[in-house]
């Protein structure tokens, strides 16, 4: 062990070792693992080890993918047996929407490049595990891509091609403190001495929760139990003369893979149990946690009905063992906001699909500044504080783990921790219908219904698609009333704010008094916001964008500090309201004294106004490409607000309305919004947003990485779809053909109630981004005609959000 590295990975799992190893791959050869006991003594070494590429999120998908094609290199490499069996893996579907939900999966799949993926029938399952009982099923999801490994062997060949490549294992040393140093470097202290480490790693697993505490951050992360078996010889396992396929029954809530002649079955239950939430016992080894058969007895009768052969067979073996998972089931990667070079690759759930992509991109991330891929879905910048509260975090991964084979449908709103924050209206608005989604902790208006009113969960258009297309409607013949506590709002204030600004954003800011959209790019020239940048005057400055996006935000703002400037989040003291439609003057005209006229408050301009006894910040903007007016407030006023501007509106059709009317409306304007359209992994060539950025008004960060990727030219574009769709539309990531290629993918969809079609914006290649070029897409799975329009279907002069 020596006194100094230029990284300490804490933790020897499988994850810490694909950390360590890819660090030394791209470079970094100074670089240690500290161990509290032995490679594998956590949650790696009682695995079952199976490895897929499915995720919800294509993104993590593709790393899925990435980590699975790594196995035989570092086996390669390391010398080191994985015990690899590529046995390929089915998902079985014996419900009708599950099935649907299962073909819009493998349209998913295309999407991301995942090309061994295909549909198969009843017989074809049979034929991949003989063992499964398919009455009743519809089909499945083949992966050929798809099997199980030693734990043991996998996490040793990480390590050991680390070594390779001058990495050290240190085994048998606890770290009992971290302390920050005045440089950004680390004193990581153990049981035999103290390190200095430029970067520490939390790659802790069942410890992750206590090595944050060390370091000053609750990690929104928490063990819980799990249950597998082993069975004795089966007869029918035996005779075979192959390894049959994985099964999981995502109905039944199993899954099930060979293991000698018989065969490992797991479950994930309805039921589920925590275990030490605060972190595992530190003198916690290589042990398991007492069976707890009578609460899976449900999922075990399931699968003994899927698997008859199971009522037969021995248990020569039961594993109850502890995985650290966090709200969304997703890993918590990334450099932790406030604390310098301190990063954590934690709540790895499905670590041998995920741990590649994890250290892959962490690695990256460390030594390049951003990792490769667009990675939010696994970044610990998409939770909050709030996130690891101990209820809040008991409800939700709880949720998730019950959850785990239950299809989620793209419209259901899901319970747990909620309702946690609320806007100052929320209870006006509730009593008035509204049906309330979630954004990063935030309750925010879906839609307005009758009382009574249930929706459907489906993966096509619900019961709920006219009371939405009523709100949209009412928004283009009159106006609209949407809360937009959901958008942040960050305060930039100092002598020198108008200098940070102008070099953090790529556009050119706003006179005062004015609005103006703001491309905000990396060093790499790529996106890293969409915001909108307001100048009140007297170098009093606004930054709005997306609420969820706050912690990913302020990290970035905060790396990019300067003196002279601050940044405040304002978020959660501000709310307010989108007053949109061709009333909307009128209707703000009845609240106030001073003039908000064309002459007086054009498109894009902004100031205090008086609406009625509220003091608020008005900017003439409006997503729904509508003449609009955003009307911000103290959160304690936000119910006055609201009812100033509903009892001025009354006899000017004026109606409360939600973002699912709100997103097909921007649809229609071909808007794009941050996460479908914009994301960390383009650039404002893909997207349009190239035509927001000053190339001439000197430097900004990505500048120059922007101007090679402008002259080297787009390969991919965003257009506008119309499809001929059903009953079912759009939603994102589905493929887009021509003639039997695939040149793109959908970034969202929805259907546009004033034009009365069904349309999207996807990600479509250069040779075919052109208006009026055919085209299919795949919407529930069910590939169907379309063809390139032109942007803004919907008043493409502009002229209403204009006038």
């Amino acid at each position: 062990m020596k006194p100094h590295y230029r990284a300490v990975v804490i933790g020897g799992g499988v994850v810490g070792a694909s950390v360590l190893y890819h660090l030394t791959r791209f470079g970094w050869s100074d670089v240690a693992l500290i161990e509290r006991a032995e490679l594998t003594a956590g949650s790696t070494w009682h695995a079952a080890a199976g490895f897929h590429a499915l995720n919800a999120d294509p993104n993590v998908a593709a790393l899925q993918d990435y980590t699975i094609n790594l196995y035989r290199e570092i086996e390669a490499e390391s010398g080191q047996d994985i015990g690899l069996h590529m046995t390929g893996g089915v998902n079985i579907a014996s419900d009708p929407q599950r099935w649907e939900w299962l073909k819009s999966a493998w349209a998913v799949f295309q999407s991301v490049g995942i090309e061994s993926a295909r549909l198969v029938t009843p017989e074809e399952i049979k034929a991949i595990c003989p063992i499964v009982d398919v009455a009743g099923v519809l089909g499945g999801l083949h992966d050929s891509n798809e099997g199980h490994l030693d734990p043991y062997g996998t996490t040793h060949a990480y390590a050991g091609a680390a070594k390779k490549r001058g990495a050290e294992v240190i085994l048998r040393n606890r770290v009992v403190e971290l302390k920050s140093r005045a440089d950004g470097h680390w004193d990581v202290v153990t049981e035999q001495g103290t390190i200095v480490a430029e970067h520490v790693v939390n790659a802790g697993g069942l410890w992750a929760k206590q090595l944050g505490r060390m370091a000053g951050v609750d990690l929104p992360v928490t063990p819980m139990e799990h249950h597998y078996f082993i069975t004795e010889d089966i007869p029918e396992i035996a005779a075979l003369d192959r390894e049959i396929g994985i099964a999981v029954d995502l109905d039944g809530f199993s899954y099930l893979r060979q293991e000698r002649k018989g065969v490992l079955l797991g479950v994930y239950e309805q039921n589920p149990k925590h275990w030490n939430m605060d972190g595992a016992p530190w003198d916690y080894g290589i042990e398991l946690i007492p069976e707890d058969i009578d609460r899976i007895s449900p999922e075990l009768a399931k699968a003994h009905e899927r698997f008859p052969c199971l009522a037969s067979a021995g248990i020569r073996k039961w594993v109850n063992g502890a995985f650290t998972f966090t709200p969304d089931g997703n890993p918590i990667v990334g450099p932790v906001r406030g604390l310098k070079n301190y990063w954590v690759a934690c709540g790895v759930m499905a670590g041998f699909s995920q741990g590649g992509g994890v250290g892959k991109s962490l690695a990256e991330w460390m030594i390049y500044g951003e990792p490769q891929a667009d990675i939010f879905g696994m970044d610990i910048a998409r939770y909050g504080a709030f996130a690891a509260n101990r209820e809040y975090l008991k409800q939700t991964t709880r949720q998730f783990y019950s959850r785990r084979f239950v299809m989620t449908f793209p419209n259901e709103r899901l319970p747990a921790g909620r309702p946690l924050k609320r806007p100052g209206a929320y209870d006006g608005m509730s009593a008035a219908g509204c049906e309330w989604t979630a954004s990063w902790g935030l309750e925010i208006p879906a839609y307005f219904a009758p009382m009574g009113f249930r929706e459907n969960t489906t993966l096509k258009r619900s019961n709920a698609f006219d009371i939405v297309g009523d709100e949209a409607l009412q928004v283009r013949r009159a106006a609209g009333l949407v809360d937009i506590s959901a958008y942040s709002r960050y305060a930039v204030s100092g002598a020198d704010a108008e200098a940070w600004l102008d070099r953090l954003l790529a556009c050119k800011l706003p006179t005062a008094g004015q609005a103006r959209l703001a491309p905000m790019l990396g060093p790499d020239g790529r996106l890293k916001g969409d915001l909108t940048v307001i100048n009140w005057g007297s170098s009093d400055y606004w930054l709005m964008g997306s609420y969820y996006l706050r912690e990913f935000h302020m990290r970035w703002f905060e790396s990019q500090a300067g003196e002279g400037a601050a940044v405040t989040d304002i978020s959660d003291a501000t709310g307010g309201f989108l007053l949109t439609g061709p009333n909307a003057r009128k209707i703000l005209e009845r609240t106030t004294h001073q003039d908000v006229s064309v002459a007086a408050l054009p498109f894009m301009a902004c100031g205090a106004f008086d609406i009625g006894m509220v003091r608020a910040r008005v900017a003439r903007l409006s997503i729904a490409g509508e003449l609009g007016f955003e009307i911000s407030c103290p959160v304690t006023m936000h119910a006055t607000l609201r009812d100033t501007l509903l009892a001025a509106g009354e006899d000017l059709g004026l109606a409360e309305v939600g973002y699912y009317a709100l997103n097909a409306l921007r649809l229609e304007k071909s808007f794009g919004i941050w996460s479908r359209e914009f994301t960390q992994g383009y650039t404002p060539g893909q997207t349009g947003l190239d035509r927001f950025i000053a190339f001439d008004k000197g430097d900004f960060v990505g500048r120059e990485a922007a101007l090679k990727a402008r002259e080297a030219g787009a390969v991919q574009r965003i257009v506008t779809l119309e499809i001929d769709a059903l009953d079912a539309d759009a939603s994102g990531f589905e493929p887009v053909w021509h003639g039997g290629r695939r040149v793109g993918f959908v970034t969202s969809g929805g259907f546009g109630y004033t034009i009365g079609k069904s349309v999207a914006l996807a990600l479509v290649d250069d040779d075919f981004a052109e208006e009026g070029v055919a085209l299919s897409v795949h919407i529930v799975g069910v590939e169907r005609p379309a063809r390139i329009i032109a942007a803004s279907p919907y008043d493409p002069s502009g002229k209403a959000m204009r006038q």
